[in-house]
């Protein structure tokens, strides 16, 4: 049984979350918050296994709430919510630490296979709708300081060998395990495999969370 938490300012938003979990087998609500201080609270009581969190609410935000759900280190993992697909909140949101976003206006299935996907470790967001959003908005938020240092030498990429480095590379272009395996001549187990590495050495939660660290780190650069 998957558990999940709402967090939404809207009353009726938050009935028909309720109403769609209540009604998918596998799948049951353990609480709803008003707002982010809330959704903190309720996050620590009741460990759901995901929390579906608005952005903009009252007092505390969605952001700030994702920020300290995810660095308690717990299992929560936290599905962000969000009215357009190319919103800078939402892609704040990733960089606090959630595993991916859905629009409001989601059909119901989607909600579901988005909720089981984030609980399961995946990320929710599409490889190309990933990259779509990072290209829009990495070059204001990715901007390197002054005198920051080069890729090759930053320490999340110190343990990778030559072929993780190209995959991820492919993972913040936003290929998929099987154009990956068609480019790189792999098999695909063998390309889930190195995914997997990867994920592990860069301290990556998902591949949404990989894709943030192939910009920071340069090795994938946001067009202009």
């Amino acid at each position: 049984m998957t558990t999940v938490l709402i967090a939404d300012d809207q009353p009726l938003q938050r009935l028909g979350f309720s109403m769609l979990l209540e009604g998918t087998p596998g799948l049951t609500p353990v609480g709803q918050a008003e707002h982010g201080a809330e959704a903190v609270r309720l996050t620590a009581e009741r460990r759901p296994d995901v929390v579906l969190m608005d952005i903009r609410m009252p007092g505390m935000d969605g952001l700030e709430a994702t920020r300290r759900i995810v660095a308690t280190g717990g299992r929560t993992r936290v599905l962000i919510v969000t009215t357009f697909d190319l919103d800078e909140y939402a892609y704040e949101g990733l960089r606090a630490g959630a595993s991916g976003f859905l629009l409001k206006d989601a059909r119901p299935e989607e909600v579901v296979a988005g909720i089981r996907a984030v609980a399961t470790g995946d990320a929710v967001v599409a490889p190309r709708l990933t990259r779509r959003l990072l290209d829009a908005y990495a070059h204001q938020v990715l901007a390197p300081p002054p005198g920051a240092p080069a890729a090759a030498v930053d320490p999340r990429l110190r343990t990778l060998s030559d072929r993780e480095r190209e995959v991820l590379v492919a993972i913040g272009q936003g290929w998929t395990n099987t154009e990956i395996a068609e480019r790189l001549v792999l098999t695909e187990s063998t390309v889930k495999k190195h995914v997997g590495r990867v994920l592990a050495k860069v301290g990556a939660r998902d591949r949404v969370q990989a894709v943030i660290v192939a910009y920071d780190t340069g090795l994938v650069r946001a067009k202009r």
